[in-house]
């Protein structure tokens, strides 16, 4: 199929010559990440991909040079998931706060996300449009263009590391059958301990006064709260007022 050296973006999705392709590379995509997904990245691989699709490995590689095509094409299949970006609105904080949730339920969706999205960039087309979206909001603000790129990343490394944090306390639940309150009930007797120790006066204050961590909505609450506060830091710094 073409130079086998090119990346999956500049490869036709078929060969100028020989016999129609019997599947698709969305076909093979959704079910890599139908397994991703049930089973986790680890178990992952173009055999599997190959048994789940009823075909020979060999036959994989008819469309794909190696699995690090498939997991370019897994990220940016779900970089168009629920449609895609939404055009600007010109609001550029409404358009990066909407972008922000559509992230954070992505890596819900698909928890093996998270340690991919940490490595290189993916240049799918769906996930340029992503970041096209983003900088399309900023570029009226008057930043310069190392700047807006600056706020994409930090935005997208916000997004990740919450969704990590969170992911971790679900498979911490999971795994050890003890649910957050129930953890939080265990502890209360050595953080009271903490607080009448003295050693911390701040963490005490965080676990007689915070409502914040003990809110049934505290990972919804905290994630709007620290997103706000990032628009609130790019706005005071804009070069130009809207």
């Amino acid at each position: 199929m073409g130079d086998a050296h090119a990346v999956i973006w500049n490869r036709p999705e078929r060969a100028a010559k020989g016999p129609a392709p019997s599947r698709t590379r969305a076909e093979i995509t959704g079910a890599a990440i139908a397994i991703a997904d049930a089973e986790g990245i680890e178990a992952l691989s173009m055999r599997r991909v190959a048994k789940e699709l009823g075909t020979g490995t060999a036959s994989l590689y008819r469309y794909l040079t190696s699995k690090d095509d498939l997991l370019d094409l897994m990220l940016d299949a779900v970089a168009a998931e629920d449609g895609g970006p939404p055009a600007p609105t010109g609001d550029w904080r409404g358009d990066l706060r909407g972008l922000a949730r559509r992230s954070r339920t992505a890596f819900h969706r698909h928890p093996w996300m998270t340690s991919l999205a940490a490595g290189r960039p993916s240049l799918g087309p769906n996930s340029l449009d992503v970041v096209e979206h983003a900088l399309a909001a900023l570029d009226p603000l008057g930043f310069d263009i190392d700047v807006m790129i600056t706020i994409v990343d930090t935005l997208q490394a916000f997004v990740r590391g919450y969704a990590i944090g969170e992911l971790a306390q679900q498979e911490a639940v999971r795994r050890s059958g003890v649910g957050m309150q129930q953890w939080m009930d265990a502890h209360a007797p050595y953080l009271d301990k903490v607080v009448e120790g003295g050693r911390h006066p701040l963490l005490a204050r965080v676990i007689r006064d915070a409502e914040l961590p003990h809110a049934a909505d505290s990972a919804e609450r905290g994630f709007e709260l620290g997103l706000e506060r990032l628009l609130d830091g790019w706005e005071a710094n804009l070069p130009v007022r809207p």
